[in-house]
């Protein structure tokens, strides 16, 4: 019974209306961000390095690289706090996480080694 009512729940939560984006792929999610009583879109753009979960708990993790400095950021993939995903450009990658692209310096470390 409970996970039936569970079921009925989460289907209900899961955005049907994003972009189809797989790892390897440029990705800019356009974030809603809330200071005070106001609410502004910020754009994070990067390569997604990591997809986990399934239903409801689905996250990603996007990378850039800002001033240098190796930045990562992981997001709810059906949150409301996103309003829009775009994919930039598509990659062929061969493994599911890139987590070697942490290694990375320099123009390499926004090139996905792909097939």
């Amino acid at each position: 019974m409970n996970q039936e009512i569970e079921k009925i729940v989460t289907e209900s939560q899961i955005r049907e209306d994003r972009d189809i984006f797989k790892v390897g792929d440029a990705i800019s999610v356009h974030a809603i961000v809330r200071e005070g009583d106001k609410e502004r879109i910020q754009i994070f753009s990067g390569i997604v390095i990591a997809r986990r979960g399934s239903g409801i708990s689905a996250t990603f993790t996007v990378r850039k690289i800002s001033y240098g400095e190796g930045v990562e950021r992981i997001f709810n993939l059906n949150s409301p706090l996103i309003s829009k995903i775009t994919v930039d450009r598509q990659s062929k990658v061969l493994r599911s996480k890139l987590y070697y692209m942490r290694g990375r310096e320099g123009k390499s470390a926004m090139q996905v080694k792909g097939v």
